[in-house]
């Protein structure tokens, strides 16, 4: 699907059927009737691979089956999309952040799936915190500050971000405050992170996580979340809403995605599901990965698949992130 085409259902309703209805039958309602693998397209030990295994053990309670974890880590999480997609395989789903069917077909002309029947959103699991934070050494306080600053001294700030919401966010940010800052690209993002606490980058957007760990050493401030509510790990920490700039959102909500003709029955059966066991996942442990829990309808889920890609739409359209080359 090229990337025109894919743009010209932001207007309208979410634009994936309601997966395929088929009749109700013993085999769906005795679904799983054997281990069920989650794909994730992350390394062990990030925050949605824990995210994904607290929701494996609680789901395997609960369906009587085992859930196992299979991490399929790769760019653009095209590994795990087409982990999925090759299974052929009514056991497996994909846990995963909004990517693949937000910002993959607007960058992408070309994907080696196609984002609106190879995935088949069942329902959100969590959302993880974005932050936008500056050198401790510049003296800025809020999001406003930085604007005054670079208001002040165009195109001289400059600012870093990792790859996916975070980097949309920041080019939002940019964009909503009429400044002018250079993009720097890092293939780790570990030295940017050194870079921001030794004043080099100017300002930075990544999870919250690791900017707190940075922010503990008194040379990185964050100013703002970017999520629409404020994270039980870092309550002082202000929305970019209330710091003057509610039309910068950008959250990193992950979920559940299920195979291409995925039966709407089964579908609602897995949310209600999950739904079903989040009040048991560990508010603690959570906030601790930079997350909390995030479940509601199918529809929901839909409307936050629409809401984050119309604004990466947006973003690309103010030149804030250039597509990639076919």
């Amino acid at each position: 699907m090229k990337r025109r085409e894919f743009m010209t259902l932001l207007g309208g309703a979410a634009a994936w059927p309601a997966a395929s209805i088929a009749p109700v039958s013993a085999q769906t309602a005795n679904w799983p009737q054997r281990t069920v693998r989650l794909i994730v397209p992350l390394s062990p030990g990030t925050g949605t691979d824990v995210t994904a295994r607290l929701y494996a053990e609680k789901l395997s309670l609960r369906w009587g089956k085992p859930v196992v974890v299979e991490n399929r880590p790769g760019p653009d999480a095209l590994v795990a999309v087409n982990a999925l997609m090759t299974a052929r395989d009514e056991h497996t789903l994909l846990f995963s952040f909004g990517g693949p069917v937000t910002i993959n077909p607007i960058l992408n002309d070309k994907l080696p799936y196609d984002p609106e029947l190879d995935l088949v959103p069942i329902v959100s699991a969590s959302d993880s915190f974005l932050a936008i934070a500056v050198s401790a050494s510049l003296n800025i306080n809020s999001l406003v500050e930085l604007q005054q600053r670079a208001r002040a001294e165009p195109g001289k700030l400059n600012w870093a971000a990792t790859p996916g919401m975070p980097q949309f966010a920041f080019a939002g940010y940019v964009t909503a405050a009429g400044v002018d800052m250079t993009y720097i690209a890092y293939r780790d993002f570990n030295p940017a992170l050194q870079d921001v606490a030794e004043g080099r980058i100017t300002a930075v957007a990544t999870g919250l996580l690791p900017l707190l760990a940075v922010a503990q050493s008194g040379k990185v401030r964050i100013l703002a979340v970017t999520n629409r509510q404020r994270s039980p790990a870092a309550p002082q920490v202000p929305t970019s809403g209330e710091a003057g700039f509610p039309a910068v959102v950008a959250e990193g909500f992950q979920g559940f995605f299920g195979w291409r003709d995925m039966p709407a029955e089964l579908r609602d059966r897995i949310a209600a599901d999950v739904r079903a066991v989040a009040p048991d996942m560990p508010a603690e442990r959570m906030s601790g990965l930079g997350q909390v829990v995030r479940v509601g309808t199918t529809a929901d889920f839909l409307a936050m698949i629409k809401d984050q890609r119309s604004r990466v739409a947006a973003v690309v359209k103010a030149g804030g992130v250039k597509p990639k080359p076919p």
